[in-house]
């Protein structure tokens, strides 16, 4: 069957908020005289901000993530930019009447913000976000409420993105999953996790739906 449901995840895959994310990290350890490396920077990016700052200090992490938070919303619209092709991509996708949502381990004040900036919000038909699931990606649950709301069935579903969280969370969803060639994290590592296909370009997307 032909994919007739495509679900994106957001950061990292369709909107570039690589830079404004680990400024945001850096900036809230260094209110709390922490360091880490860029290469563990790296790593925090994808999971779901409440778990990373409460495995580093479950008593400060309330007031990390606040810290964090700010910083990433007064940043935001200097940081934040949509990747190459991606709007255009999207819009052909809409255009042709694929079902089309957004599947983000992000709350939903900064999701907004994000997709508003870049022109992306006129184009998705459900948008899941952190504040919507009881188990966030990598859980299978946030792809299949998706997937619900858009009546979308396993085999014609693609979920894409740039992190283990996405990959794997499609694939406990038992549906088709694409990887991202430009994820921050490296090629390699997300073709490890072995999706069905890895995008060099968003405009890959087109090829393999058919649009």
């Amino acid at each position: 069957m032909p994919y007739e449901t495509i679900l994106f995840d957001l950061d990292g895959t369709l909107i570039d908020t690589n830079k404004l994310i680990l400024a945001s990290f850096q900036h809230t350890f260094e209110q709390y005289d922490m360091q880490f490396t860029t290469e563990e920077l790296i790593q925090f990016n994808g999971p779901p901000l409440r778990d990373t700052f409460y495995n580093i200090d479950a008593k400060k992490a309330e007031e990390m993530i606040e810290t964090y938070r700010k910083h990433n919303i007064e940043h935001h619209d200097a940081y934040v930019t949509a990747f190459p092709y991606a709007v255009d991509v999207v819009r052909k996708l809409s255009q042709q009447g694929f079902k089309l949502g957004i599947v983000t381990t992000k709350m939903r004040p900064t999701v907004t913000m994000g997709l508003a900036l870049t022109g992306l919000d006129q184009y998705f038909d459900t948008v899941i976000t952190y504040d919507d699931v009881d188990h966030p990606k990598p859980h299978p649950q946030p792809v299949q409420i998706a997937m619900e709301q858009l009546g979308a069935t396993i085999d014609s579903t693609l979920m894409i993105g740039d992190s283990s969280q996405d990959i794997e969370s499609g694939q406990r969803a038992q549906v088709a999953t694409a990887g991202v060639s430009w994820t921050l994290k490296g090629k390699d590592y997300l073709q490890s996790l072995q999706p069905t296909y890895m995008l060099e370009d968003m405009r890959d997307v087109l090829t393999i739906v058919g649009a």
